[in-house]
């Protein structure tokens, strides 16, 4: 039985050591809400750690990309009856105690998706230097090929109303689905603001994140994809 308006969706791909911890902070703070992990054709043991009650479980067989696995959780968060949908990291950056503000603004139709800035208010925690101003320069470059000042371009944890934009549909499977959502902002017309939320980064998620030559190559991705179209 459908217990809430709102769906998290959790993308996984090779996060075994810290899913269990992410999906229990989430299940406790957020036991009204449908949780969905969506298992990104993982090679380690991600699937078994996300095997927790209460949670949606999906699976990828092969790798498909965070974009895909995104719109996966989507299309089910929709399946269950959900009108909102809060976009997850997997890694523990993203604070839970930070969704309801985030919910709230859509449920008062201030916006049809809310963004999560690391640069209003409180700095994110242990934030290295370099991924600072590489952060800042994609949020430069983004404002100036779509227009949307966006203080930060590419954070995984967003609130998006999917029951007003049933056509809010990511097409780009790779790390360039972040440069697409705000693509989509723009062409679907949609009313947006930035909130201040807490990003704690860890040696693991620095160490998994994205490298500057990586966030370079997500631009170029995201624009070969829609010379495709």
């Amino acid at each position: 039985m459908k217990k809430s308006d709102t769906a998290i969706v959790i993308p996984v791909y090779n996060e075994e050591k810290v899913i269990k911890k992410t999906l229990k902070e989430l299940l406790e703070k957020r036991p009204q809400d449908e949780i969905i992990v969506v298992d990104d054709g993982s090679t380690d043991n991600s699937y078994n750690e996300a095997c927790v009650k209460g949670v949606h479980l999906l699976r990828h067989i092969v790798n498909l990309g965070q974009g895909a696995a995104l719109q996966t959780g989507i299309d089910y968060a929709k399946k269950l009856g959900c009108k909102y949908v809060v976009t997850f990291d997997s890694d523990g950056q993203h604070c839970a105690d930070d969704i309801e503000r985030f919910i709230e603004v859509l449920r008062r139709n201030e916006a049809d998706i809310v963004l999560c800035s690391r640069f209003l208010g409180k700095e994110a925690v242990n934030m290295p230097t370099a991924k600072k101003y590489l952060l800042k320069m994609a949020a430069f470059v983004e404002r100036v090929l779509t227009g949307i000042p966006l203080t930060d371009a590419h954070n995984g944890f967003r609130a998006i109303n999917v029951e007003k934009f049933p056509n809010f549909v990511i097409t780009q499977n790779g790390m360039s689905h972040a440069s697409e959502i705000i693509d989509l902002i723009k062409r679907l017309g949609m009313r947006y603001k930035e909130l201040p939320c807490t990003i704690k980064y860890s040696d693991y998620s620095i160490q998994k994140g994205q490298s500057m030559m990586n966030s370079i190559n997500i631009l170029i991705e995201f624009f070969l994809g829609k010379a495709v179209k």
